[in-house]
């Protein structure tokens, strides 16, 4: 029997991917679950296995080559080492050869620092901070005027901070009379509201440079450039150094026809800084982002659209939990345009008027609004920075190239966060710049990307981490699954948050845990019971037999680890 093996569904938003390498060849003997190929994309770096033992066919496209997700890598011929191998394809075409790299350049042979990171976000500053723990002299390079890169100054924390305000008002207007809390008169005071948030941030980006002070990390302020192997320029002025990290983070991605002007038509950044609450607000991406804000503001006031290229949120998550994502919005009045694409956007007097159509070909319409947040994902922050000219390789979406050790093509220079391949996510950022500090200094620095977990703070909140269904299914692996309602969840019931469940999915034959979702109360710290239990291996056995306190939203994550053997106790 020949199977088809096919690139699986991947991380959120993803629908194409890279081949990195090929780790068989045409004829090879492989065994059942023996990963084949290894893939690349913009959330998650993979192995595809092997779904049966076998004989490997013609590879279906060569090393560098970008595919859609459910494209056929190769083939495999059941049956052990003693099938006929496949007839190879013909070589595909050599890829073009990079720029020229400029001139090698010697080290200097004294330096200023031992590491210089380039880049001051989650990944940059833990970086710095770890490589000065570990003895390092450490510089950190930073143009902005406050440390903590976008996430802390116009990304995670801001809007964690909107977030939660947004949800106290709604609380307020909504929910406490159920808990007989009787309010009068709740008024909306925004300009306090962003002063909070604002307060917020200053808070968060002081403790690093306290924390900077604290290791005695140098920050350079200005904008880095490589000039080569431990050479870069600080606004102009040379700076050395042993060993260079970059870690220069994201920009938001453009759409073509919709010009962003921060005013009213916005990326998040000037989402988190409206001075008024808009009448209508037309979220464009069906995203983490543009779920989060258009949620911020749903609640203060506006009435939000939500339109989405593919024809569900979320792309990449389990399908379960987003069509459970999409009803729960959907009942709090967002609204939702799946499977259309916006073409045009042409600023009035009044706001924005939009030209959509479906993404699969279709009429034109228009839709009016006072603001328009343009949410369609991150590209990797790496121009203006010298990189080509140093002779750093990137990939075609601009990402620079790192081996298994984040080593760039330069020697001496690495690169970590969301300049490189894997999640766009904050902490994927900093365990990778703790990672790369402990290889300088000779230890085995290492981050598990099957365990990195990613939430939407949204309210209910969704979590995940690890393989969805849909990805077991295209990898060929027999597994079970467990749910658990938090309807039927003690503490979630006294809170009057009953929404969403908790699945565990399980190998059907080892029962090692390999991936957990939850769309609830509390999901985004749920997960990291589930992550740690990845991340050392666990089976859902375990989790079932942990002792879990009593009355907790944590009983859930047991409850559904137990119903995997359908041996749930409150269901």
């Amino acid at each position: 029997m020949t199977i088809e093996i096919k690139v699986p569904t991947l991380g959120e938003s993803v629908t194409t991917a890279t081949i990195g390498k090929w780790l068989k060849q045409p004829g090879d003997s492989v065994a059942a679950d023996e990963p084949v190929v290894e893939l690349e994309t913009d959330k998650v770096s993979v192995e595809v296995a092997a779904p049966a033992s076998g004989t490997l066919g013609a590879h279906a496209v060569a090393e560098g080559a970008e595919v859609e997700v459910g494209a056929v890598l190769t083939t495999l011929t059941e049956g052990g080492a003693g099938a006929a191998p496949a007839k190879p394809a013909p070589k595909a075409a050599a890829p073009a050869a990079p720029p020229a790299a400029a001139p090698v350049v010697a080290p200097p042979a004294e330096t200023d620092y031992d590491v210089i990171v380039i880049g001051a976000g989650p990944g940059g500053y833990v970086c710095a901070i770890r490589a000065a723990q570990l003895g390092f002299k450490v510089a950190c390079v930073e143009k902005r005027a406050t440390l903590g890169g976008t996430c802390l100054n116009v990304g995670c924390i801001p809007s964690k901070a909107l977030l939660q305000s947004s949800e106290n008002y709604h609380a307020a207007t909504h929910d406490y009379a159920g808990h007989g809390i009787l309010i009068d008169g709740v008024k909306l005071d925004l300009a306090r509201m962003m002063a909070r948030k604002g307060e917020v941030v200053e808070a968060n980006v002081k403790g690093v440079e306290f924390l900077f002070k604290k290791n005695k990390v140098t920050w350079l302020k200005g904008t880095g450039k490589i000039e080569g192997t431990g050479r870069i320029t600080v606004d102009g002025k040379p700076v050395t150094a042993k060993h260079i990290v970059i870690a220069s983070g994201s920009d938001s991605a453009g759409l073509p026809g919709v010009e962003v002007d921060e005013q009213t038509i916005v990326t998040s950044t000037g989402a988190l800084e409206l001075s008024s609450v808009p009448k209508k607000l037309v979220v464009i991406g069906g995203g983490v982002i543009g779920l989060e804000l258009g949620s911020v503001w749903h609640r203060l006031g506006a009435e939000v659209t939500v339109i989405e290229y593919f024809d569900r949120l979320v792309p990449g998550t389990d399908n379960e939990i987003a069509k459970q994502f999409q009803r729960v919005l959907t009942k709090q009045g967002l609204q939702m345009k799946l499977g259309h694409k916006v073409t045009k956007a042409e600023k009035t007097g009044k706001g924005v008027i939009l030209t959509v159509e479906p993404a699969a070909g279709g009429k034109a319409e228009t839709l009016e609004a006072d603001i328009v947040l343009l949410a369609i994902g991150r590209t990797a922050a790496s121009g203006g920075m010298g990189l080509e000219e140093a002779g750093i390789a990137l990939d075609k979406r601009g990402r620079i190239v790192t081996d298994a050790h984040f080593a760039t093509s330069v020697p001496g220079i690495y690169a970590i966060g969301d300049v490189i391949a894997g999640p766009m996510l904050a902490h994927k950022a900093e365990d990778e710049g703790m990672a790369v500090a402990e290889i300088l200094a000779g230890q085995a620095g290492h981050v598990n990307y099957d365990a990195i977990p990613g939430v939407i703070y949204t309210w209910p909140e969704v979590a995940t981490v690890g393989q969805t269904e849909e990805g077991l299914k295209d990898a060929g692996v027999t597994y079970k699954v467990g749910k658990f309602p938090f309807m039927a969840n003690g503490r979630a019931r006294a809170m009057g948050m009953t929404d969403g469940f908790v699945k565990v999915l399980a190998d059907a034959t080892t029962d090692r845990v390999l991936g957990v979702h939850i769309i609830g109360p509390g999901a985004g710290e749920l997960i990291a019971e589930a992550t740690l239990a990845m991340e050392f291996g666990a089976s859902s056995e375990d989790i079932a037999r942990t002792c879990h306190a009593h009355p907790t939203l944590s009983e859930a994550v047991k409850e559904a680890a137990l119903d995997v053997e359908k041996r749930a106790i409150h269901i």
